[in-house]
């Protein structure tokens, strides 16, 4: 049976979601727990991948087991009373065996956020800058993005994808409370291309750039011509959706 699991965690204590040599990631620790309590090896599949020091809100993987539901009854119950640093099981749930947790995905969600005031409570969580940046020249930038376009311009190098195309459906900045937030949804995401976003929207805010020089940017599909990656720290991915089709 296949399940899904829910899970948060603090990007600060890994170096990413996937499983690497000589790193502590997010999904070797789950799937050293999966095999212990399940008396066998799982593997899992992640809903995406984030970066060292990304942080999920919301993220979602699948693994399979030959556990009756009998037997899986209270085993979320059990996760949460593992105290692991860093991760927290939310949610568990029998999907249909050919749902994914990567490609049955209809949206996601992500947020960076920016502070501009050193605050110890939210360090790790937040890019500190001096001073905010102008915001609506950087929501008049955030305007070009969306859409179904190409995004090869925030994209990562040398990235294992038959394509660059994205539908952006929202993207914007504003205030929540003492924080600068950006938000942005899309059917999905290249590799590195939040933070590549932000990055370029920076230099706007900041005057270095106007907010034409998006359109331009995107319409180049050069890595070269957009802005540097912002920080890790400040992203977060905050929500992933599904089909209600894929539950049992």
């Amino acid at each position: 049976m296949r399940y899904f699991l829910r899970i948060r965690y603090h990007g600060a204590y890994f170096h990413g979601w996937q499983i690497q040599p000589n790193a502590l990631t997010v999904q070797q620790v789950v799937q050293e727990v999966l095999s212990e309590m399940l008396h066998a090896e799982v593997e899992t599949v992640g809903c995406g991948r984030t970066d060292a020091g990304v942080h999920a809100d919301d993220f979602y993987l699948h693994f399979d087991t030959d556990k009756t539901a009998e037997e899986m009854s209270d085993f979320l119950f059990r996760l949460k009373a593992r105290k692991i640093k860093g991760i927290q099981f939310r949610e568990l749930f029998p999907v249909k065996e050919d749902a994914h947790a990567r490609y049955s995905a209809t949206q996601r969600t992500y947020e960076y956020r920016i502070a501009d005031e050193r605050n110890p409570f939210l360090d790790g969580l937040v890019h500190f800058v001096r001073s905010f940046p102008e915001i609506e020249s950087m929501n008049t930038a955030a305007g070009y993005l969306n859409g179904r376009q190409d995004f090869s311009c925030f994209s990562r190098s040398n990235t294992q994808v038959n394509n660059y195309l994205c539908d952006v459906r929202e993207a914007g900045w504003a205030m929540q409370g003492s924080v600068l937030v950006f938000k942005i949804s899309a059917d999905r995401f290249l590799r590195n291309m939040v933070r590549a976003i932000v990055g370029t929207m920076l230099e706007i805010g900041e005057g270095k750039r106007n907010a034409d020089w998006m359109k331009e940017v995107i319409q180049s599909q050069s890595r070269a011509e957009a802005g540097s990656s912002a920080e890790a720290c400040g992203l977060f991915l905050t929500r992933v959706e599904y089909p209600d089709s894929i539950r049992l």
